[in-house]
């Protein structure tokens, strides 16, 4: 079965796989959907016996059907293996307290962004040879902190690309900052800004929509893609975790719980659901800036509200990119329009019709004091240590199981190691920490844990600065211009 791909915002525009791979963004600046979810075609008890790589294979081939086997199977093995993986499984199942937690941390940038990163240079070269492109691949990409480290080293010094990270200058951690900031690669760069995630984002999306400028790159030799989850070549890796996840337990039913800003990490489970998992509930955990909470709420998007940063800053988003596909499917044409108010007026509704079809979802929130109190409590029961984004999901978790006494099967999304909020970590569990400077808490949260410090701090603790750029949040063009086009 063949699937193609269209915009969230017109189904006239369609394309392959790898034509949406590559372009990263529709051309009237929406995103690509399948023209429909494909169902799996081995049992459970048969990917239960796969490994990781072959259980994505099973997923993928199913949504990239213009990739050979051969070619799909090199993306994998490129991708999915103990030198970007600290571990055999790539992601590991941990029980306690009453739910799983799934960590997906254990790539060469220690967040789940390297599940799909790790794998999208070699889907994103593939596609460019499949589709007979020329031009240098420019990777354009906003990030709340951990989108840019791991689009940074998967295309760092890859040939026939380059790349372009911007992050918000004071909305990140310093782990995540010295991450990119240190980043080796002549194709690579990186660049502050004075804004937050949400300028960075709506400023890159203008870029790919601007027709004036992709002619200039074209002619230079240059054409734009995305490593953002707004990139279906991100998306799809994602869904392989949540049916590998489901297949090492296989209860009758299970909830996914999943923290998340651009809704990009739970709509992966929702596809997985649509294949076949069978999903209970899918539960959306927010930080304080709730604009998802407040969606499945009430079935109105307002990012016109005060932001606010947190311990938990890749969650820092108002404006949630992803969710345009959800709403795409309950809002068919009616999308476009939806899209076009968020963007004028900074907010939409969805009809009553329209908020009965997301019945599979549940919102939830953590305020800053709950998340905190989420990794003591772990620690203190089961001597088990989660970062503060799995914390909101954790926190989130508590609230509704003791709210609605659903007791079924559960998985937590763990999306971080702890050891790139170390800081807010530690306070969490005692406050006698704050004393110390950031980098020397590495070594206490170690003999806390017992787990080893990651390869990927002790990288970092020495790395001179390579990139110390910053511009205004309305500088970006400007800023891409002088790379590529000013030389």
């Amino acid at each position: 079965m063949k699937i193609t791909y269209h915009s969230t915002r017109n189904s006239e525009l369609t394309a392959s796989a790898s034509e949406a791979i590559l372009k990263g963004i529709a051309p009237d600046g929406g995103l690509y959907v399948p023209d429909q979810i494909p169902k799996l075609k081995l049992s459970f008890e048969k990917l239960a016996r796969m490994d990781y790589a072959h259980v994505a294979y099973e997923v993928m081939k199913l949504f990239f059907t213009d990739f050979t086997e051969e070619e799909l199977m090199y993306c994998i093995k490129g991708a999915y293996n103990t030198e970007k993986f600290d571990t055999e499984d790539i992601t590991t199942l941990v029980d306690a307290d009453g739910a799983y937690y799934l960590e997906l941390f254990h790539g060469s940038t220690i967040a789940f962004k390297d599940m799909a990163l790790s794998i999208l240079p070699y889907l994103m070269t593939t596609s460019a040879k499949k589709c007979g492109s020329k031009e240098e691949i420019v990777i354009l990409t906003a990030t709340s902190g951990d989108t840019g480290k791991a689009a940074l080293a998967g295309f760092a010094d890859v040939p026939g690309t380059s790349i372009v990270v911007f992050y918000p200058k004071s909305g990140v951690s310093r782990v995540q900052e010295k991450q990119m900031v240190t980043q080796k690669g002549k194709n690579v760069n990186v660049i502050g800004i004075k804004g937050n995630f949400d300028d960075a984002q709506t400023a890159v999306k203008n870029i790919f929509t601007d027709p004036e400028l992709a002619e200039r790159m074209k002619a230079a030799g240059y054409r734009f893609s995305s490593a953002n989850s707004i990139n279906i070549g991100r998306l799809i890796p994602q869904v392989a975790y949540y049916v590998y996840a489901y297949t090492r337990l296989c209860p009758q039913k299970i909830n996914f719980v999943v923290p998340t800003g651009n809704f990009g990490n739970i709509l992966a489970a929702y596809y997985a659901c649509k294949m076949g998992i069978p999903v209970n509930k899918l539960i959306c955990a927010s930080n304080r800036n709730k604009v998802l909470f407040d969606f499945f709420e009430t079935g109105v998007y307002d990012r016109n509200r005060e932001f606010y940063l947190t311990p938990s800053p890749s969650m820092d988003i108002l404006i949630s990119s992803n969710l345009e596909r959800l709403v795409a499917e309950i809002a068919g044409d009616k999308t476009a329009e939806l899209m076009q108010q968020l963007k004028t007026e900074g907010k939409y509704e969805i009809t009553a019709e329209m908020k009965e079809k997301l019945g599979l979802f549940v919102g939830g929130y953590a305020e800053d004091a709950e998340m905190a109190e989420a990794i003591s409590s772990l620690y203190n029961k089961e001597g088990y240590i989660i970062d503060t984004h799995t914390a909101v999901a954790s926190a989130v978790y508590n609230k509704y199981r003791k709210e609605t006494g659903d007791n079924t099967c559960t998985v937590i999304a763990s999306t971080a190691s702890p050891y790139k909020f170390t800081r807010a970590v530690l306070n969490a569990i005692d406050s006698k920490y704050d004393s110390k400077e950031d980098f020397e808490l590495f070594d206490d949260l170690n003999k806390l844990s017992n787990v080893a410090i990651p390869k990927a701090i002790k990288d970092i603790i020495s790395a001179p600065v390579l990139h110390d750029r910053v511009c205004e949040k309305d500088g970006l063009m400007a800023e891409v211009e002088r790379i590529y086009l000013n030389k």
